[in-house]
């Protein structure tokens, strides 16, 4: 495990919570950061990508306007922040830094995942 992802915990639909993925052994700025969910019996599915070092992001259709990703530069973290959540956004949620892409094979380095679970 190469990434530390944490932040996960229970809200009710409509709250906000802020995950985060930090590299102590890799230096973000020569990759890309994504991240991927995985909900019980569901495949898992990209949530959304970030250049590090253009700032570019891009979004799933589902959580575009509602996630936002970002980064600390002096922390090399990475952060997710879900805003208006909803109960199908219940999953364990995983960071990756690779090449980036909208496939978990575009990523070589994952965190442990952190679990995300949303009351309606």
């Amino acid at each position: 495990v190469q990434l530390q992802a944490s932040g996960g915990g229970l809200v009710q639909a409509g709250g906000s919570l802020r995950l985060s993925c930090a590299a102590p052994y890799l230096t973000f700025s020569v990759y890309a950061v994504g991240w991927f969910r995985q909900a019980p019996g569901k495949e898992r599915e990209f949530v959304g990508t970030m250049s590090w070092r253009r700032g570019e992001t891009n979004y799933a259709d589902v959580v575009k306007g509602r996630f936002t990703i970002s980064k600390d530069n002096s922390r090399n973290t990475a952060y997710l922040q879900m805003n208006s959540l909803k109960s199908e956004d219940t999953a364990v949620y995983y960071c990756a830094a690779g090449p980036g892409g909208s496939e978990w094979s575009d990523y070589d380095y994952w965190g442990q995942g952190t679990q995300v679970t949303v009351s309606s």
